[in-house]
């Protein structure tokens, strides 16, 4: 997706257009947004710390660490930090950052019913599921400049190795950019004109 595409998913998102961007910008697994306490947001830093996820198993909500089993430091663009100092105002540490409009868990199969897939319908997006996301994050990362160990980390990947056979086709089409971004930081000498042809005069050897 492109930066127009999220916008306009977070716009046809409505009160829900944190988490979109959140999804969209910062890489994280749904499962560890819906895990996320406040705690663990860092708006001074711009961080959010992901130490947790969250499951659904025959209905029922489970609570584990994230799918690497690592904690990870994942940095949040500064457009996004007021958003989520609205979304956790008058909230406690332990409170999870995004909920229903109730307040409870924003269970997965209840949001994709109710709210992301009529928003991406709307954003003619249809078909989008919000693990997409997570790989926007991936391409908007790449496309601003990062590199392979930047992009392992945001996502949360065991290896680098995991994150190029992933997004290899990424890396590749960046190419372009960084030949691009070396051309026009080059020092380059201006061309040397040619050389006047000698005119060689050719001599009779004396007998």
């Amino acid at each position: 997706m492109t930066h127009e595409q999220v916008a306009a998913l977070a716009k046809a998102s409505g009160t829900y257009g944190p988490v979109i961007r959140t999804l969209a910008y910062c890489g994280l697994r749904y499962g560890e947004l819906a895990a996320l306490r406040v705690r663990r947001v860092d708006l001074a830093r711009r961080r959010l710390t992901i130490a947790e996820s969250v499951t659904e198993v025959a209905g029922t909500a489970v609570f584990g660490t994230p799918k690497t089993h690592q904690v990870r430091s994942v940095p949040v663009p500064q457009f996004l930090v007021e958003q989520l100092a609205t979304t956790i105002e008058g909230k406690g540490p332990e409170d999870l950052v995004f909920t229903s409009t109730g307040g409870s868990l924003l269970r997965l199969t209840n949001f994709r019913r109710r709210i992301f897939d009529p928003a991406a319908a709307a954003a003619g997006l249809p078909g989008l599921t919000p693990h997409e996301l997570r790989h926007t994050a991936a391409s908007l990362a790449v496309s601003a400049g990062a590199n392979v160990k930047a992009v392992q980390r945001l996502l949360g990947h065991a290896s680098a190795a995991m994150t190029l056979d992933v997004y290899s086709g990424l890396f590749d089409d960046d190419l372009d950019a960084v030949a691009e971004r070396l051309d026009a930081a080059a020092v380059v000498p201006p061309a040397c004109p040619k050389p006047a042809e000698k005119k060689v005069r050719r001599t009779r050897a004396r007998r």
